[in-house]
């Protein structure tokens, strides 16, 4: 199978050159050459022969040539079956636009900051000095709970009380107060020690004593986090080119709608489960159209990923409330439900579920998509039932591979909570019914669920779609790929 058709290739139509040469059989229209860097001699002129590069195909007419670059027939299927596939996602375009004109919230609510969590005020600032100092100098030592060295909190008081710390005087570095300075105090088993020089994110109690009013809480990781982010787009604008600079695009514009849409509308009280399906699919619509053009091809991949995020909504939705999921395992959903208690927090669950698994729901609709159209392009004469049966070889081994991924994946993210439940001996039967990894699971396996279906969703829909191609008629013919002879065999040199 070759690789998917690039956003930089365009279709280049030279000018018709009379024949000088016999012209090939009625039967056989065109021929094919897939190769990288070889000359084609064609039978059409004098000026035929040229080079194919890149391992685009060529295909020859009898009054003229044409190339399309791309790899397999780009456009085309019939003009019914384009109207068929309009008339299924133009309503479904519409709805989403719909629905997001409807539910657009205009920014998030405003609230009464409660200096807890992320709910904080916050500026940047700078470590000017660092001196070290005994820690019982700086009353940084509190009364020991224990004196116990055996336990943990034994051995954290007395290591304050006889150890070294360390006196940061921090610059703040925005805000009204820009300029002014206050002492932090870093206690040597700390899990984050201050250097000299380093930028760092304080936080504002206006209500505090004005000595205590700022204290920091994290440092600033702007600068490599930036530094990563250029390398990331510079990959995949220098593997993937046009396709990748397109790709990079979609993923800015499904951030803005995750951010400007989704949250703000979540908060200001709109069901969550309705928000989700709304933005995924506008996500979904715009990411996959922008990155694989609009063609047939990518249009029964978004019928693919369309019904299997339904599937993943319903059986998300049934479990969650089989399960009594509440969605409220942590301090952070704790703080959500307290500064907005009208939010469905498993509404918010499922709404996650749905999200979390749309990105990898694309990638398998688009990679099937792309086996039933190359494995069509290798063998025309192929049907339905053939290409189905070749195509879901294909999906069963990229099945495996994602399924494995997706779970690793929420396991990466709660491999701290796992240790806690590993220190504590628990079984994996207590482990497992405990809410915040029974919500993994449910995650997870719906996402699952929702991929292994999308796999002979899409592909009996592409095998569908691109068998009842006519390539004959005349208004797919003019915009196909390279034309095969009545049997769809390529001639050989």
């Amino acid at each position: 199978m070759g690789p998917l058709i690039s956003c930089d290739d365009l279709l280049v139509t030279p000018s018709p050159q009379p024949p000088t040469e016999p012209t090939e059989p009625h039967g056989h229209t065109g021929h094919e050459h897939h190769g990288s860097g070889h000359s084609a001699e064609h039978s059409s002129g004098p000026s035929a022969g040229h080079s194919a590069g890149h391992g685009r195909g060529h295909s020859a007419g009898h009054g003229g040539h044409s190339h399309s670059h791309g790899h397999g027939p780009a456009a085309p299927v019939s003009k019914h079956l384009r109207k068929v596939i309009a008339a299924v996602l133009i309503p479904f375009a519409t709805a989403v636009f719909i629905g997001m004109v409807v539910l657009w919230p205009g920014g998030a609510p405003a609230h009464e900051r409660t200096g807890v969590g992320f709910d904080r005020q916050t500026q940047q600032g700078r470590v000017v000095s660092l001196e070290h100092v005994d820690c019982k100098s700086v009353n940084a030592a509190q009364v020991p709970p224990t004196a116990d060295p055996s336990t943990p909190e034994g051995r954290e008081a007395q290591a304050a009380q006889t150890g070294e710390c360390k006196k940061a005087t921090v610059e703040i570095g925005s805000g009204p107060d820009k300029g002014r300075t206050f002492v932090e105090v870093v206690q040597p088993g700390a899990p984050r020690q201050l250097t000299d020089g380093q930028e760092v994110v304080v936080a504002y109690a206006p209500d505090a004593p004005r000595d205590l009013q700022y204290s920091v809480i994290d440092v600033n990781r702007k600068i490599p986090l930036a530094v990563l982010a250029g390398i990331f787009a510079v990959s995949v604008v220098l593997v993937g080119r046009m396709r990748g600079l397109f790709a990079l695009i979609a993923l800015i514009v499904s951030f803005g709608v995750l951010t400007l849409f989704i949250l703000p509308a979540i908060l200001q009280g709109s069901n969550p489960l309705v928000v989700a399906v709304v933005g995924a699919s506008a996500i979904m619509l715009i990411a996959l159209y922008m990155c694989h053009g609009l063609t047939a091809r990518t249009s029964v991949a978004v019928l693919g990923t369309l019904a299997s995020l339904l599937l993943i909504g319903l059986l998300g939705s049934v479990f969650i409330d089989w399960a009594s999921l509440t969605g409220n395992t942590d301090d952070n959903t704790g703080l959500i439900h307290g500064l907005y208690p009208d939010i469905d927090m498993s509404g918010l669950l499922l709404a996650s579920v749905i999200i979390g698994s749309l990105g990898v729901l694309d990638d398998v609709t688009v990679t099937q998509t792309s086996a039933v159209w190359e494995l069509h392009a290798a063998d025309p004469s192929m049907g339905p039932r053939g290409l189905y049966r070749a195509a879901i070889r294909i999906g069963r081994d990229h099945i495996a591979s994602v399924v494995n991924t997706l779970v690793l994946a929420y396991a990466g993210a709660a491999l701290p909570l796992l240790l806690l439940f590993s220190i504590a001996n628990s079984s994996m039967g207590s482990v497992a019914n405990s809410e915040l990894v029974a919500v993994e699971i449910v995650r997870t396996l719906v996402g699952s669920i929702g991929l292994v279906a999308s796999v002979p969703v899409t592909t009996a829909l592409a095998s569908l779609v691109v068998s009842a191609d006519r390539p004959g008629s005349p208004d797919v013919a003019a915009v196909s790929g390279p034309v095969r002879g009545g049997r769809g065999r390529r001639r050989k040199r």
